[in-house]
């Protein structure tokens, strides 16, 4: 199908965009890789009056440390991911995720920014960044605010970006020693979205408990979902089998998906569960624990 009608503009500055957002309000959509608005705009599951395309705008792709910070450029394309030695040696759940998304091709323009400001539940960058602890840096009129990736998702396709805003960089703190992390997701087939998803960080102490643990969920409800109740269950534990089969029932708990042509309700709820024990096992593994 073909999109309706829709002015397009391609600013070279960030200042330049926030003033074309500012002039056209709720009118205007931000374009970063594409690859989830295009098609949208061409079913008509969405209209826009004007298209303000940030991806030319020179310093929107990095991925670093600085500062206690992993810090991930909004407009840094999967496929640098997955490229990125900083990501290979120290953030395998990024790579895991940035490797499960879509096909090369998709990867190749689809960027982290426009992964998170979708808003789609069944993206699988949100588990990820909610199971880490991130926060979103989006830039305004009025200068530059840090959202915690845990308030930024408000429903469906919704987040907490004002229309006058961009996001520009996503911060995950850098994760202590003794730390792992690992995404999962089942798909019909290869590119799919995710039928479900779960992402799990997690440190040990040096006894080998659990420390800490951060459980993202994937296309398990209207929005990403954090389970907190199982994160706050493994805080002290032992990574038993035991323990980590109690995690995913109680992540599994806090999904509430939505019926389709993926699977059942009850069917999804339960390969949230089966992938949070996974990913957890797979989490500890690469934090140097039992295997």
């Amino acid at each position: 199908m073909i999109p309706a009608a829709f002015d397009y503009h391609a600013p070279e500055s960030l200042s330049d965009a926030l003033a074309l957002l500012d002039q056209h309000g709720e009118d205007a959509k931000v374009l970063a890789g594409g690859m989830s608005l295009l098609p949208m705009l061409k079913i008509r599951l969405a209209q826009v009056g004007h298209l303000v395309d940030i991806g030319r705008i020179p310093g929107l792709e990095y991925a670093k440390e600085e500062g206690g910070f992993l810090k991930i450029g909004a407009a840094t394309k999967e496929a640098a991911l997955e490229r990125s030695d900083l990501i290979r040696s120290k953030y395998p759940i990024l790579l895991d995720t940035a490797a499960v998304i879509a096909d090369p091709l998709v990867r190749n323009r689809a960027t982290v920014g426009g992964n998170l400001a979708h808003g789609d539940p069944a993206n699988d960058h949100p588990a990820t960044m909610l199971a880490l602890g991130a926060s979103v840096v989006v830039r305004g009129p009025k200068g530059e605010r840090a959202i915690p990736v845990d308030q930024f998702f408000r429903g469906l396709f919704t987040t907490a970006l004002a229309s006058n805003e961009i996001l520009t960089e996503i911060r995950i703190p850098v994760p202590p020693a003794r730390s792992g992390g690992a995404y999962l997701k089942l798909e019909r087939k290869v590119g799919d979205f995710a039928t479900a998803g779960a992402a799990a960080q997690v440190t040990l102490g040096a006894g080998g408990a659990i420390e800490k643990a951060g459980i993202g969920l994937t296309n398990a409800g209207p929005t990403p979902i954090k389970a907190v109740e199982a994160e706050k269950f493994l805080a002290g534990k032992r990574p038993d089998d035991q323990t980590l089969q109690e995690a995913g029932r109680l992540a599994a708990r806090a999904a509430s998906p939505s019926p389709d042509r993926r699977g059942a309700a009850d069917y999804k709820r339960e390969m949230a569960r089966v992938l949070t024990v996974r990913a957890l096992k797979a989490a500890i593994r690469r934090a140097g624990g039992p295997s």
